[in-house]
């Protein structure tokens, strides 16, 4: 399966959820790579591993 996101994309669970930014890539040559994404929950910096089929391009904010 190709990779859907590069390091530096801005991204949310299909579910919902806070926006995380795409710090690390997985292995491009699995079923469903997973990526390492950072957010802030409040003021703590949080991160968490995601497989790429539970992510999407988060929607740009509305001005």
């Amino acid at each position: 399966m190709t990779q859907k996101f590069k390091i530096g994309d801005l991204v949310q669970l299909k579910s919902g959820g806070p926006k995380m930014t795409v710090t690390k890539t997985g292995d491009a040559y699995v079923e469903n790579p997973e990526y390492v994404c950072k957010w802030f929950g409040g003021r703590k910096l949080e991160q968490g591993y995601f497989p790429q089929d539970s992510l999407e391009l988060a929607k740009a904010d509305a001005k």
